[in-house]
C-alpha cells in the first residue's frame, strides 16, 4: 500500500493548482533559530506521528512476531528521544479495528496480517508504558469512521461489528465507512475509543482529517435514509453532514473528560477551512474546502474550545500559489488567538527529499524555514511531523536540520 495514508489525500487536492517549481519556491524566509530553540528549556510540541494503517510506519510488515513488532515500536520512541521530540502519536484504530484488546472491535490485521488475531502482546499498553518511561507523551491516534481501505465486506471477520451492522456502513470510492448520520454510530465509535482511554493513562486523545470521507469523482455518499430519518431540521445535507461532525467532536471530548479529566482532546484537520474566495472568513488559498468536501468545520471548533489543540496540516511548502504554507500559518494563528485551543502546526516531513515533490521540497532548510517562519506568531505552540519512518529515514537531512536550529534543548508540551 506504500504511503496510504490521511496523507495521502494532501498531495492529490492540490493536484491541479500546483504550478512550477520555480513559483513553488519563491517567497522565502531565511533559515535561523527559533525562539526557545537554545537556552532554558520551553513549553513547545514537538511531536511526530506513527502511522499504522496498512503498515506505513510500524510495524514494518504483518506477521512479525510478538518480540520483534515490540523492538521496532521501542527503535521508534527512541528515534523521537533522538530527536530531542517530546510526544508520539500513536495511531491505535486505523480501521475500525484495534491495537489493544478491545471489547468493542477486532484486532487490526496490522499486527499478524488476520483481522482479529491477538498478537500475543498488548501494543497500545506497551507504547503508554514506554513512551512515558522516555519522558514522551503519548496521543493514542483514532480514525472514527473508516472501516476498511477495501469495499468487500465478506473481508472483514466474521464478528466485526459492521458485519453485524451492515446497516451502519455506506461504501465509497473503494472503501467502507460507518455513517457519521447515524446516532448509534456515533455512539458506537465513541464506546470503542473510549475503551483505550478507559484502560490506559494515554496522554491524549486524536483524531485525523477524516470524517465524512474525500470526495471521489463520479460517486455519491449515499446517506439518503439517514438524512430522511435525522435532517429534518437542518436547511440542506451539508448544513446537517456539518452538524453530525460537531456532535461526535463535542460529545467526545466531553466523554474524555469523564472517564479521565487529564487527557487532552486534539484533531489534526485537513490545513484549509475555507478559501477566502468563498467566505471571507477564509484562508488566502485557492484550494480543497475541508468544510465543505468533509464537512470538518475546524474553525468552530477551535473558537469554541471544544478541543484542547488543533494540528492543521500544513504540508505545503512556503510560496506555493494554492496554498502557501506562509499564509497559512497566521490565519490559523488568527483562528487560535483568544481561544482556549493550542495551536500546532502538521509538517510534511515525509515530503523532504521525495523525488517525485516539487524542487522545493529537495530543499534540507525548507522545514526548518517553516518553524522560523512560525516562530513569529506566537499562537503556534510547537510543530507536529509526518511521520516516524520518515524521521528514520530523513532523505536529505531536513529533520536533522531541524533539530540543529531549532531543537538545541529539550522541551516539554504544552499543557
Amino acid at each position: 500500500m506504500g504511503r496510504l495514508t490521511r496523507r495521502a489525500f494532501a498531495l492529490g487536492a492540490l493536484a491541479a493548482f500546483t504550478t512550477t517549481d520555480a513559483a513553488a519556491g519563491a517567497a522565502r524566509v531565511p533559515s535561523g533559530r527559533a525562539a526557545g530553540g537554545h537556552g532554558r528549556a520551553v513549553a513547545q510540541m514537538r511531536g511526530v506521528w506513527l502511522a499504522t494503517v496498512a503498515n506505513r510506519d510500524w510495524p514494518s510488515r504483518a506477521g512479525l512476531t510478538a518480540a520483534q513488532q515490540r523492538s521496532e515500536l521501542l527503535g521508534r520512541l527512541d528515534l523521537a528521544v533522538r530527536d530531542r521530540l517530546n510526544t508520539v502519536i500513536f495511531q491505535v484504530r486505523p480501521t475500525a479495528d484495534a491495537l489493544w484488546p478491545s471489547p468493542y472491535e477486532p484486532w487490526s490485521e496490522v499486527l499478524t496480517g488476520t483481522q482479529g488475531k491477538a498478537p500475543g502482546w498488548d501494543p497500545l499498553g506497551t507504547a503508554v508504558t514506554e513512551a512515558h518511561a522516555r519522558g514522551l507523551q503519548l496521543h493514542a491516534w483514532f480514525n472514527p469512521y473508516r472501516v476498511a481501505i477495501h469495499d468487500d465486506p465478506t473481508r472483514l471477520v466474521a464478528s466485526h461489528p459492521a458485519r453485524r451492522h451492515p446497516d451502519w456502513v455506506v461504501p465509497y470510492g473503494g472503501k467502507l465507512y460507518y455513517n457519521p448520520g447515524l446516532p448509534q454510530v456515533r455512539a458506537f465509535v465513541q464506546d470503542a475509543m473510549l475503551d483505550a482511554v478507559r484502560k490506559y493513562p494515554v496522554d491524549a486523545v486524536h483524531f485525523d482529517d477524516y470524517f465524512y470521507p474525500y470526495p471521489v469523482a463520479g460517486q455519491t455518499f449515499d446517506d439518503d435514509a439517514a438524512y430522511d430519518a435525522h435532517g429534518g431540521a437542518f436547511p440542506n445535507r451539508a448544513a446537517w453532514r456539518r452538524d453530525n461532525i460537531d456532535r461526535l467532536v463535542r460529545e467526545t471530548a466531553a466523554r474524555i473528560k469523564v472517564v479521565r479529566p487529564a487527557t487532552q482532546f486534539g484533531i489534526s484537520p485537513f490545513g484549509v477551512w475555507r478559501n477566502a474566495s468563498t467566505d471571507p472568513r477564509g484562508s488566502d488559498t485557492h484550494a480543497l474546502q475541508s468544510y465543505d468536501a468533509v464537512h470538518a468545520d475546524s474553525r468552530t471548533w477551535v473558537r469554541e474550545g471544544w478541543i484542547d489543540y488543533v494540528v492543521p496540516q500544513l504540508y505545503w511548502n512556503i510560496g506555493l500559489p494554492a496554498a502557501d504554507y506562509a499564509a497559512l500559518v497566521p490565519w490559523w494563528a488568527e483562528v487560535a488567538r483568544g481561544s482556549r485551543t493550542r495551536l500546532y502546526l502538521g509538517e510534511a516531513l515525509y515530503r523532504a527529499g521525495d523525488p517525485t515533490q516539487s524542487a522545493a521540497w529537495q530543499d534540507p532548510a525548507e522545514l526548518s524555514r517553516h518553524l522560523t517562519l512560525a516562530a513569529g506568531h506566537p499562537e503556534v505552540r510547537g510543530h507536529v511531523f509526518f511521520a516516524t519512518e520518515d524521521l528514520r529515514a530523513d532523505r536529505i537531512g531536513a529533520m536533522a536540520r531541524v533539530v540543529a536550529d531549532h531543537y538545541g534543548q529539550p522541551a516539554s508540551p504544552p499543557r
